[in-house]
């Protein structure tokens, strides 16, 4: 151990110390188990240090920690680095590979030749590099930019140590901008507002009061118009009314009482952003409103393609009558008149909505067409906004299901780093015909990929419930498609027999007519339950011993089966509470499972997690290693198979596609034995437990009890204050969403033709 009389009580300090050996390194995020030496002693450095060398002298920044397996080791939040002097130090560092291409053999060769002067021929003149034995003009080229390249991204992590700016920042840069990341953050210190690195206004604007550019500086106002108008896609608005878009600027701008910004100020920054064409203003229905540029493009190709489409009749077969009497006899049923109509009218139209609650066999529906189309002779996918709604489409319709994303073969663009589908309208889906399940999921940039990837001929259902909760991401797409009444559209009304039987379709059908469904015994249904706990604590410890005991001994519901539901993630009975308690209960810690921490959540082997935002570039392997893919979304759940908690990666198998989280990646996960309904929307359980006890007032809504009650399948419990459950039945408030595509499909809101600089 490091002789203690170096390091002080405090939180943090510095130490100095010379890299030894790089014993892990993670080449994607630059996290790193690093052996240094300093004060006369050796000890293991943590933290992300990409592109350390042996050799390398560091300046450390930190503080020291006791982990559970590994001992004391310093945990390193600033590393400032140098490169190695003397001629020794120089062939260590070169030897250990961290150039590739030079290995201990070519390092003797360089130092021998150029001695202390090793690293200013390598970096700039490859020309006397290449006059060693054995380095080719070629090898030499590679190397000097291998060299530089390090050197660069040494140089940014300095540059966002010293400013207090996270340093997992700069392998994020380094893969947008290149070598010259650095010089392009210095320019416009804003760039960091984009949205994958996640650094909200207040960092970046720090950093460029600190850069010299002045409150009321152009590059500023346009940078928090910007913002502000991409931070309210999170709230579902597709556009901003401009008064608001401006007022809520100007809150945000206004930071300097010495430097007023003023609404004419405001006014001029967004007219320059409307020249360059990054926003597009158009009246809307009376308003005056603000699109981003991409959002205003995708909402005008959905309305202008989806017409298009609406009016096209489609050859089909002679006597259809007859060809849905055949697939009635295959399938061995009778359709009700909706039902029949919705699959003869996917056969003639190029788009059709087909649309119910639970019980009105929206299911069998699907799976009728699905065979007409088979019938017909059509190649066609199924698909759906999640990997959970995926896997349910296709195990209801006995074939493969795919999300959207994966349909669309998404990844990101290297040259933009931004989203990108290999499948577009120069590279069309194959597919003849495309049903899309859950669609009121879909928002509107998913819509717009998915019509670009489409063939002028395929035929497209789009399948749904509008009474289920909106999509995460802007607009509020389904419902608008239906009540603009230009697509046609079959509803189905009629709740078969059978499903009257049901207390979960029932009781899903009285919340969505005002009704609260009847909670003493549910009405006498064995599949709908009320527990009264007034309590929180109370209420946990219900939900608990539900899932660990009670259910799979007393009904057969194994916990793995269960899913549990609250509206919000705050409070007692909020999702972030109930993972930690049922964590417990159900996979507490032991000797033979691994467990990494981050923050204070534990992601332990065992543990059920859930993605929680779209990776397109992620990699992962099926659990044999044949094959592999890169992508996952939102949504999808797995479990934890491996943690290691020496390099703090976490293993998690999501239905056979494994994945290794580095320690960058673990803010992507959330443990998911408990989940708010929203992110369980396109999920179907087994049983759902839902907390009814507290949340905010928009959370305790009609569209929440609904949606979580229909996430049901064979159960449904709700523990808590049935006056929680009164006042979400009596609360039908829908959050009124900014969109103009109900406008556009109607034909109110004509498109401008927005004014762009010529260059």
């Amino acid at each position: 151990m490091p002789d203690e009389a170096l390091f002080s009580q405090d939180d943090r300090e510095q130490l100095e110390a010379t890299a030894e050996a790089v014993i892990f390194q993670n080449r994607d995020n630059g996290y790193t188990v690093l052996r240094v030496s300093g004060g006369g002693d050796h000890f293991t450095v943590v933290g992300t240090m990409p592109q350390i060398g042996p050799g390398e002298l560091l300046t450390l920044t930190g503080k020291w920690v006791e982990h559970p397996s590994f001992g004391r080791q310093f945990k390193a939040d600033s590393v400032q680095v140098r490169l190695p002097t003397g001629t020794e130090s120089i062939y260590r560092y070169l030897a250990s590979g961290v150039i590739k291409g030079i290995g201990e053999k070519m390092a003797r060769k360089l130092v021998d030749k150029f001695g202390a002067e090793t690293f200013q021929v390598l970096e700039c003149d490859p020309d006397r590099l290449a006059s060693v034995k054995g380095m080719t003009p070629k090898k030499a080229r590679a190397a000097q930019a291998e060299f530089i390249a390090k050197s660069g991204m040494r140089s940014l992590l300095e540059f966002l140590s010293q400013n207090s700016l996270p340093v997992e920042l700069g392998p994020k840069l380094w893969k947008y901008y290149g070598p010259g990341a650095l010089d392009v953050l210095l320019a416009n210190p804003y760039v960091l507002l984009n949205s994958d690195l996640e650094v909200n206004f207040q960092t970046a604007d720090r950093l460029a009061c600190a850069a010299g550019i002045h409150a009321d500086d152009s590059q500023r106002l346009e940078a928090g118009v910007l913002y502000t108008l991409s931070h309210n896609l999170d709230n579902g608005h597709v556009f901003l009314p401009e008064e608001k878009l401006l007022m809520a600027a100007g809150q945000l701008l206004n930071t300097d009482p010495q430097v007023p910004i003023f609404p004419e100020m405001l006014d001029d920054a967004l007219a320059r952003l409307e020249l360059r064409a990054q926003v597009v203003r158009e009246n809307v229905l009376g308003v005056s409103a603000v699109y981003r540029a991409d959002l205003y493009y995708a909402e005008e190709y959905i309305a202008q393609r989806l017409r298009d489409m609406a009016q096209n009749e489609l050859l089909v077969p002679e006597r259809l009558d007859k060809l849905v009497d055949g697939v009635e006899r295959s399938e061995g049923i009778h359709y009700a008149t909706q039902q029949r109509q919705a699959v003869e009218m996917a056969a003639r139209r190029q788009v059709i909505l087909l649309t119910g609650g639970p019980g009105t066999g929206k299911t069998t529906t699907l799976k009728g067409i699905l065979s007409c189309f088979d019938a017909m002779g059509l190649e066609t996918s199924l698909a759906a906004p999640t990997g959970r709604a995926a896997k349910r489409l296709g195990e209801l319709c006995g074939t493969e299901a795919f999300t959207i994303h994966r349909l669309l073969e998404a990844g990101y663009d290297q040259e933009t780093g931004k989203l990108a589908f290999s499948h577009d309208e120069d590279d069309p889906l194959d597919a003849e015909a495309v049903i899309v399940d859950e669609m009121s999921m879909v928002d509107v940039p998913l819509m717009d990929a998915l019509l670009r990837a489409v063939s002028n001929t395929c035929r497209l259902v789009l399948v749904g419930d509008p009474d289920q909760l909106p999509s995460v991401g802007p607009g509020q797409l389904f419902d608008h498609l239906i009540r603009s009444e230009v697509i046609p559209t079959v509803r189905l009304t009629e709740i078969f027999r059978q499903a009257q039987e049901s207390g979960i379709v029932m009781g899903a059908h009285q919340v969505n007519q005002g009704i609260l469904p009847p909670l003493a015994n549910g009405g006498g249904r064995k599949d709908f339950f009320f527990l009264r706990r007034l309590q929180g604590e109370q209420a946990v410890q219900t939900i608990v011993e539900l899932c660990r005991t009670r259910l799979p001994q007393n009904m057969g519901i194994p916990s793995d089966q269960i899913q549990v539901l609250s509206p919000t993630r705050r409070y007692i009975t909020g999702t972030a509470n109930l993972n930690k308690e049922l964590q417990a209960a159900l996979n507490p810690p032991s000797e033979d499972k691994g467990e990494v921490k981050l923050g204070s959540v534990v992601f332990r082997t065992g543990d059920r997690v859930m993605q929680i935002r779209n990776n397109y570039d992620i990699m992962w392997r099926e659990e044999d290693g044949l094959k592999g893919g890169l992508g996952i979304f939102n949504g999808d759940i797995g479990v934890v198979r491996e943690a290691d908690p020496r390099d703090r990666t976490v293993k998690v198998s999501f239905d056979g596609r494994v994945v290794e989280y580095s320690s960058d990646l673990l803010p992507e996960l959330e443990l998911a034995y408990a989940m708010t309904v929203h992110k369980s929307q396109g999920s179907e359980y087994r049983a759902v437990i839902l907390a009814a006890v507290s949340g905010a007032p928009m959370l305790l809504t009609r569209g929440v009890l609904y949606t979580g009650i229909t996430r049901a399948r064979d159960l449904f419990i709700a523990v808590g204050d049935e006056q929680v459950l009164e006042k979400m039945v009596a609360n039908n408030r829908q959050t009124r969403r900014y969109s103009g595509l109900r406008g556009r499909l109607t034909g109110e809101v004509q498109p401008s033709e927005p004014e762009v600089l010529p260059f």
